[in-house]
């Protein structure tokens, strides 16, 4: 019997045998339970609740209930709507929000969430897509998506006047994604972004700040110095940071977060 069989298997007969869940009658198989260790305490202890819903809505004459078709969320109803908070908040809006001031007729991005930042642009302007991996087609008229890496980008030197690349450089040669090993990696890809840079263009680069060390294999943290100095060609029109606590902090000195622990530094250059 493999592992997973078999615990499923002891999964099965211990909640039966703690009479928390009677799988036999419900017929709903241990495998369907998708456990989160982290939410596992609060997952056992809601186990009664989904037996109690489920039979009350049997008892108000809901039909059609298919115990094969079960899939028990137990987590979901205390849990916050969300969070405005944190990085990827506060980093794509902030990014998009310039973009937007900007009035880019096209603007380029290199490896930045599509469902977060790449959706805010596309709803007001063309928006080029450009990772290593195959984006599966969105039918979104406004993002059109290209096959690259932001170690060796498919533009001509000083060509694309607005550009982002945010929470990726970071990730570059630690392998975490397939990429070959470099320590030089995200220092690469400063360079390969800001060769691209047109005159008087536009650069919005998100990245990890603060005591500057490689968590390998997710990610590096870098100093805002480092950051300023790779960039070196470019001038800074903006700093702005998410600090450790998630919140946004505009207008914000770069010194001020050297020994940050894990904060987001928000840099806008152009090519003067």
């Amino acid at each position: 019997m493999s592992t997973s069989a078999g615990f499923r298997r002891a999964l099965k007969s211990g909640l039966q045998a703690a009479g928390l869940l009677d799988l036999a009658r419900l017929g709903l198989h241990a495998s369907s339970l998708v456990l989160d260790l982290r939410r596992l305490p609060s997952t056992v202890t809601s186990l009664p609740w989904f037996v109690r819903t489920w039979r009350q809505y049997e008892a108000l004459g809901g039909d059609g209930l298919k115990l094969r078709d079960a899939q028990p969320c137990l987590t979901d109803r205390g849990e916050s709507a969300g969070a405005a908070s944190g990085h990827y908040f506060h980093q794509d809006l902030w990014a998009a929000r310039k973009v937007h001031a900007s009035g880019a007729a096209e603007h380029v991005d290199v490896g930045s969430r599509v469902d977060g930042f790449v959706a805010h642009v596309a709803s007001f302007t063309e928006v080029v897509y450009v990772d290593l991996r195959p984006l599966e087609a969105s039918g979104h008229p406004h993002i059109k998506a290209r096959v690259g890496t932001v170690l060796s980008l498919p533009f001509a030197d000083r060509s694309v006047p607005s550009l982002s690349c945010l929470h990726v450089i970071e990730h570059i040669g630690l392998g975490r994604y397939g990429d070959p090993l470099d320590p030089d990696g995200s220092l690469k890809a400063l360079a390969e972004l800001q060769r691209v840079v047109a005159q008087g263009g536009d650069f919005y680069l998100g990245v990890p700040i603060g005591r500057e060390r490689v968590c390998f294999n997710a990610h590096r943290v870098l100093s805002p110095q480092t950051v300023l100095r790779a960039l070196g060609e470019l001038s800074l029109v903006e700093f702005s940071a998410v600090n450790d606590a998630g919140d946004l902090v505009r207008d914000a000195r770069p010194e001020d977060f050297s020994q940050a622990d894990y904060s987001c530094g928000l840099f806008h250059f152009t090519r003067r």
